[in-house]
């Protein structure tokens, strides 16, 4: 927790995907309020859309702002640290729900305003520069919302509908993280390859136009081929959307016989191998989709791509035999690391009262996980054990001083493994590495063959 002694205002960004989110949000929120009693505190993000009320009881909050009008935080934070002046808001011209708001007495319980509603009118995804910095490869965010309604998610009550950054300003911003010297970008989103879709003009009206100018592939392919970007990295993408599209554009980009500007490494969630869960789920594939773009993706870009899933133990209903359908689809296929959750029930959604009805019990959930996380693990050193004595392209990042002691920079490779290369050496470069062996805890050890941007 920063130190927050001195703050007038204190902004607190919440998530709210699982039980867990909620108490640290809590926790966090108490404690900043013990450490500065004085400060009036405002809090955003998905628990204040969710949950505004709640929230709102807690000491010292002054403000609840949802979501739907988070665009509005920095002119509320300044609204309140005037209201704590007593000068006026001079030169400027408020939106009209923040012109009544009055910062609520230090020991009250009730903030002064909650803005939350479900219109999402003003949410907008942030148009901001993005410099090779503290982070060497920043996410650069295209997407935001979501409508697929899974049963166990939040999100669409959280941050509303689908909505995407326009093309044009996504091509300014790579251009001009480029310029900036940047070398890796990831576009991320929450449900990434639905990306454009209600941008008008994206062919969604007419059946089967192929390509859709405002659809992922298409703007995929503007990036590579219309700016200098050295490697584009993609974020998770849910299986369906990894149409015939993508998958021709990971073998024409990240296949293996040429070098990779489209990082060889693809992120399909999967949360269940097994159809009925699915099906509870309200998933729009089936475990045999699943695999078949697998196999697609692998064929496309070589036996060298990183498979990454999300796993889930613990649905409502799920069965012993259920849970073993899942443990057999992850050993069929080569992932080289899972991401594994426990379900969380979720107010609000049809996973909420499906696990009122028919629970799996806690004691279960933690073998389950148990047997994921032993099954994750030598899945990822099955993966990184193929690569000893190979070259690969990496980056180095920022590294940690316990590494930078040890004489050892930190990396990650196109295809996404971390990597621990010999030598003190800055962030933000290209390298080729080569692997020249793997320790207990399964981390890469390289050392550098040369500048992977002039071979």
């Amino acid at each position: 927790m920063q130190d927050s002694s001195r703050a007038d205002v204190v902004i607190v960004n919440t998530c709210s995907v699982t039980e867990e989110a909620d108490r640290a949000a809590r926790a966090y929120i108490r404690r900043a309020h013990r450490q500065n009693p004085g400060a009036h505190i405002l809090v955003t993000g998905c628990y204040a859309q969710r949950a505004p009320e709640q929230l709102a009881s807690l000491p010292g909050v002054a403000a609840v702002v949802g979501n739907s009008h988070k665009a509005l935080a920095p002119e509320i934070a300044l609204r309140l640290m005037e209201v704590e002046a007593q000068q006026p808001a001079v030169g400027r011209t408020l939106p009209e729900e923040l012109i009544h708001i009055q910062a609520a007495p230090i020991d009250s319980a009730s903030p002064s305003v909650i803005l939350a509603d479900d219109s999402f009118a003003h949410s907008f995804i942030e148009d901001a520069p993005l410099l090779p910095g503290a982070q060497t490869r920043p996410n650069l965010k295209i997407q935001e919302g979501c409508g697929n309604r899974c049963t166990f998610c939040v999100i669409p009550l959280t941050r509303g509908g689908s909505r995407s950054l326009p093309v044009d300003a996504v091509l300014r911003q790579v251009r001009a993280f480029v310029d900036a010297g940047g070398n890796e970008l990831v576009l991320s989103g929450i449900n990434l390859g639905r990306w454009g879709r209600d941008l008008t003009g994206s062919g969604a009206e007419i059946p089967n136009r192929l390509p859709a100018l405002n659809r992922l592939p298409a703007l995929v392919r503007r990036i590579l081929q219309q700016t200098g970007l050295p490697r584009l990295r993609l974020s998770s993408i849910e299986p369906m959307d990894w149409d015939a599209e993508m998958i021709a554009l990971m073998r024409e980009f990240a296949g293996p016989k040429q070098k990779s500007r489209l990082a060889r490494h693809a992120h399909l969630p999967l949360q269940s191998g097994s159809d009925a869960v699915l099906r509870r789920m309200h998933r729009r594939y089936r475990p045999w989709h699943y695999e078949e773009k697998v196999w697609a993706l692998i064929d496309a870009a070589g036996d060298d791509l990183t498979l990454g899933a999300d796993v889930m133990a613990g649905f409502p209903g799920e069965t012993d035999a259920e849970f073993e359908e899942t443990l057999a689809l992850i050993r069929r296929l080569p992932f080289g690391y899972l991401h594994l959750f426990p379900f969380s029930p979720r107010p609000g959604t049809r996973g909420w009262t499906l696990h009122a009805a028919d629970p799996v019990a806690g004691q279960l959930v933690e073998e389950r996980m148990a047997a994921l996380r032993a099954l994750a693990a030598e899945k990822t050193l099955t993966h990184r054990q193929r690569f000893v004595g190979r070259e690969l392209d990496a980056i180095t990042l920022r590294t940690a001083p316990l590494l930078e002691r040890a004489g050892r920079t930190a990396g990650l490779t196109e295809n996404f493994i971390p990597v621990e290369v010999r030598g003190s050496l800055a962030p933000n470069q290209l390298i080729r590495v080569r692997m020249n062996a793997i320790d207990s805890e399964g981390s890469l050890q390289a050392e550098s063959v040369q500048d992977a941007k002039h071979q």
